[in-house]
């Protein structure tokens, strides 16, 4: 006979998991994104999900939330298999989602957002003080003190996500995953998201939080999952993990791709291209790098740590609020991206499709897209001039396509990028700034474009590379510059930028930056 009181046992009684996912695949194309993932959730706990850039972390949520069909495996609610068709189905069933992508209607307010298609009415109309009643229940039972009539469009991103939060409580979510939550907002601001989250789990409510902070899943999560390649590679109590177990979990293999050997400039390379204290509210603080002749300075961090941001702001395709930018040593104002490039400053965006190329245009015209004035006469292009110029880079660059004649979007991934290239190449430009330089191309072309960036800055070109592949940076880059939050906060040069140190920094927070200084 058991010597436990009745409330002893049904404290030690093994809980029965709210949600299982069990043997879940999914796949994009040739790419296996999520590969036999299993995990449990239990009522009114945290748990974390953590992993480099592409590891199918997102992937992973997005089939809890209902916003993506796993292709293999099954999801059990309450003991049950269930299976979500989109986000309503699993909201249906107390699951919500809330993302980086804030999903409220902006012109409303904080209470129609709250309430929306769950609003007390009568034949169509609406019942004002039940409505109030509710909402003000809601906020006193969240603690999260909103404004019913705030407008959504007035309010800062961590507000926003405040009414996510509220919005997923009405419609009565068991388990809410955040994606991302905090990438946007200030260090208090987070700190008050953590707080709420903490508050919901007190309250039964589950949170799966997906973070790259990995400072932010050890101070609120029970547990933490480490995903790689798409695979679950470690779940294990938060209380026994550090920042760097888990990045030593996320790593998990050698830089295995061979990249061309590196030429380093000489210390009596002139700086080309440099930022001082370049600031944009709310998204770049005191951004300040140097590129000089024939190097490779490598840009890494997280999605969301602002590498992008500083190569818009850069080219002038974003404004600045303070700071100055030098060429030469002399201070230049880039208003745009045609006076930058007029200046010998170019930019390979993130999107080829989206800003780079015209799709159904003729690679000949892409080409020269950026230089017109070259090869125009009086406002007329030249077409013998255009398509000399044009066949000469596609030539260099290895440009596989039966002529220069064919729409661009016709061509395999690498040859549109190899494109790209070849409309900066045109006129020599001094700077290449080269936002994902090998995104969506094969093993091959990857190695072309490794070694066209190579020969570029060996010629004596400035090199600003950002890459979400880790390898590539490192494999590529005389020089590593490390992002978070919008601020440059580590930096190596040559065999002191490791996979290690630099992902350590990418993922590292900010006390451990004031205590890595006071060392």
């Amino acid at each position: 006979m058991s010597s436990l009181t009745a409330s002893e046992q049904e404290a030690h009684a093994p809980v029965r998991p709210l949600l299982e996912v069990r043997g879940v695949w999914k796949h994009f194309g040739g790419v296996q994104a999520v590969i036999d993932a299993s995990l449990s959730f239990g009522p009114g706990r945290v748990y974390g999900l953590a992993g480099e850039n592409g590891a199918g972390k997102s992937t992973l949520g997005k089939m809890i939330a209902g916003a993506l069909a796993p292709d293999d495996g099954e999801l059990f609610l309450d003991g049950e298999p269930v299976r979500f068709r989109a986000p309503r189905d699993a909201l249906a069933a107390g699951i919500a989602v809330i993302t980086q992508e804030i999903a409220l209607i902006p012109n409303a307010t904080v209470e129609q957002n709250v309430l929306l298609g769950i609003e007390p009415a009568t034949i169509g109309l609406l019942h004002r003080h039940e409505l109030r009643q509710r909402f003000d229940d809601l906020n006193e039972r969240t603690g999260l003190g909103l404004s019913p009539e705030a407008q959504i469009r007035t309010m800062r991103v961590a507000a926003q996500q405040m009414v996510e939060v509220m919005r997923a409580i009405a419609r009565g979510a068991r388990l809410i995953v955040m994606d991302e939550p905090t990438a946007a907002l200030t260090k208090d601001e987070a700190e008050r998201l953590l707080g709420i989250i903490r508050t919901l789990a007190a309250s039964g409510t589950s949170v799966l939080l997906i973070s790259h902070y990995l400072e932010d899943l050890l101070s609120v999560c029970e547990s933490i999952t480490v995903m790689r390649d798409g695979r679950i590679v470690k779940t294990s109590p938060a209380s026994e993990e550090t920042p760097k177990t888990l990045v030593t979990a996320m790593i998990g293999h050698d830089v295995a791709l061979e990249y061309p050997p590196k030429s380093p400039p000489p210390p009596s390379a002139p700086v080309v291209l440099e930022a001082r204290g370049i600031e944009r509210e709310g998204v770049l603080h005191d951004i300040s790098l140097t590129v000089r002749a024939g190097e490779i300075v490598g840009l890494a961090g997280l999605v969301g740590s602002g590498r992008t941001e500083v190569a818009r702001a850069l080219f002038g395709a974003d404004p600045i609020d303070g700071g100055e930018i030098l060429l030469d040593d002399r201070p230049v104002r880039i208003k745009g991206p045609r006076q930058a490039a007029r200046l010998g400053i170019v930019m390979l965006p993130e999107s080829r499709k989206e800003e780079g190329l015209i799709m159904l245009r003729p690679v000949r015209e892409n080409v020269t897209l950026a230089t017109l004035d070259t090869v125009s006469t009086a406002g007329f292009i030249n077409k013998g001039r255009e398509r000399r110029r044009a066949d000469a880079l596609f030539k260099e660059l290895d440009i596989r396509a039966p002529s220069s004649d064919v729409p661009v979007g016709t061509l395999s991934g690498g040859n549109q990028q190899k494109t790209l290239f070849a409309k900066w190449l045109v006129d020599a430009p001094r700077v290449l700034i080269a936002d994902e330089p090998t995104r969506g191309v094969d093993v091959g072309a990857k190695r072309q474009i490794h070694e066209l960036i190579g020969r570029l800055a060996a010629n004596g070109m400035a090199v600003l590379l950002i890459s979400s592949e880790l390898e590539e940076v490192l494999g590529l880059a005389h020089r590593v510059l490390v992002m978070r939050r919008g601020a440059i906060v580590a930096e190596y040069d040559g065999d002191d930028a490791t996979m290690e140190r630099v992902l350590s920094s990418a993922f590292a927070s900010d006390a451990t930056d004031a205590n890595e200084a006071a060392a």
